[in-house]
């Protein structure tokens, strides 16, 4: 394994940004969080971002899941320019084509493991398109949480789960639209070493199943060492390759 901030040149960028800047105004102190970011993601790969808190890997993997807006730069989806959409357009964007896992899981909590996977499904969709599909979404979304072992717990609102499986439910979701990238920000942090080791495994899984290409931001050296492709931030920007 190479820790490169670029993949070969012959291969065709997925996502990328190019001198992606984002500052923070607080009263008349600008914080610079990023400071002209390049980066490139390819199809099929696990790359993994490190860095310490503040080094800004969170910012760069919310505004190139436009969950964020940059301060300047640009940010390319299969070449398309994402930073000139309409809120409509990127919101279209961000629910078919990218899925997230976050640390905190973000699951709703008055909603069943199986309602919160299929929760995609139906912000995507309008009300003859949902009727159309749910029994599909449905059972798109039993099959996902059969593969990430929870096909007993369909039934269970997130209170009556353990954290792993909350991350597992979560997983789910992210991958029911089928999306081309998923971002996971500290997708293991609330997890004990065991149980985030299992949660990787099945990001290894399906990114050998399916091809799904993951963008992962970690303090957990582990997680970051079983990356395809390890990058490292600092104070805004890429930085020296970390040593294996």
């Amino acid at each position: 394994m190479t820790d490169q901030p670029s993949a070969e040149p012959a291969r065709q960028p997925l996502l990328q940004c190019r001198n992606l800047v984002r500052d923070f105004q607080s009263g008349e102190t600008v914080l610079h969080v990023l400071r002209g970011v390049d980066f490139a993601l390819y199809p099929g790969e696990i790359a993994g971002i490190v860095g310490a808190s503040g080094a800004g890997k969170s910012t760069l993997l919310h505004l190139l899941g436009l969950l964020d807006t940059p301060t300047s730069g640009e940010i390319l989806y299969k070449g398309r320019d994402l930073a000139r959409l309409s809120p409509e357009q990127a919101a279209a964007v961000r629910n078919r084509e990218f899925g997230f896992v976050f640390q905190s899981f973000h699951l709703l909590p008055e909603f069943t493991a199986l309602e919160n996977v299929i929760m995609p499904g139906r912000i995507g969709s309008g009300a003859l398109a949902w009727m159309q599909d749910a029994d599909r979404l449905r059972r798109s979304a039993i099959e996902l949480l059969k593969r990430v072992g929870l096909g007993e717990r369909l039934g269970h609102v997130p209170s009556r789960l353990s954290g792993g499986e909350k991350q597992r439910v979560a997983l789910a979701r992210a991958l029911l639209n089928e999306p081309s990238v998923v971002f996971c920000d500290e997708p293991t942090g609330n997890l004990d070493s065991k149980t985030a080791d299992e949660i990787f495994r099945l990001i290894e899984e399906f990114n050998r199943e399916r091809a799904q290409t993951f963008l992962i931001v970690t303090h957990d050296q582990h997680i970051a060492d079983r990356a395809q492709r390890r990058l490292q931030m600092a104070d805004g920007r890429f930085v020296a390759p970390v040593t294996a």
